[in-house]
């Protein structure tokens, strides 16, 4: 399955300027520390953390194919810090278990570390369900867009990394 451009165009700017509320800080800078990664094992970690979310969904349905991406970590040297972000979707098999999905990411991201700073419609006129949560173990957030009114209804879910520095001699891989 493919990920709608307009959810990618949504998601992106968003999950790069919202998910920056995780409790793991920097020395007192708003961009949460993840330590020290190559670019493609912190992609690895990340995707990873999205299959566990897809886990939880626990409903049959078929999830976007889609990899994980290298951002910059805002004023920090583009060539030592960066931020991974893997957006996906997730379709549910029967359209009325979409909101199913959510309920159960609802109650078990708490139960596996998960801390939910968010939750509550947006104020989109089809006033999509919003979820956002941070894992300070795991050292990244994730926003879930319930989107009920798509055809076909989905979930738009963007996990981000907090700022991983690059080891000593290397440079960020942007992929």
């Amino acid at each position: 399955m493919k990920i709608k451009l307009g959810v990618l165009a949504v998601a992106m700017p968003l999950a790069l300027t919202t998910l920056t509320g995780c409790d793991m800080t920097d020395n007192g800078s708003d961009v949460p520390s993840a330590g020290t990664s190559t670019s493609s094992d912190a992609a690895d970690t990340v995707e990873g953390i999205s299959s566990g979310l897809y886990d939880l969904i626990g409903v049959k349905g078929k999830t976007s194919d889609s990899r994980a991406t290298v951002t910059e970590c805002s004023g920090k040297d583009p060539d030592k810090y960066f931020r991974v972000l893997h957006p996906w979707s997730f379709t549910p098999a029967s359209p009325g278990d979409l909101e199913t999905a959510m309920q159960r990411l609802k109650a078990a991201l708490p139960q596996h570390g998960w801390k939910i700073v968010e939750y509550g419609p947006d104020t989109s006129k089809n006033k999509n369900l919003r979820l956002t949560a941070d894992n300070d173990a795991q050292k990244a957030s994730v926003h879930i867009i319930e989107m009920a009114k798509d055809n076909p209804p989905m979930l738009s879910v963007d996990v981000i990394s907090g700022c991983y520095q690059v080891p000593d001699g290397q440079k960020v891989e942007h992929f």
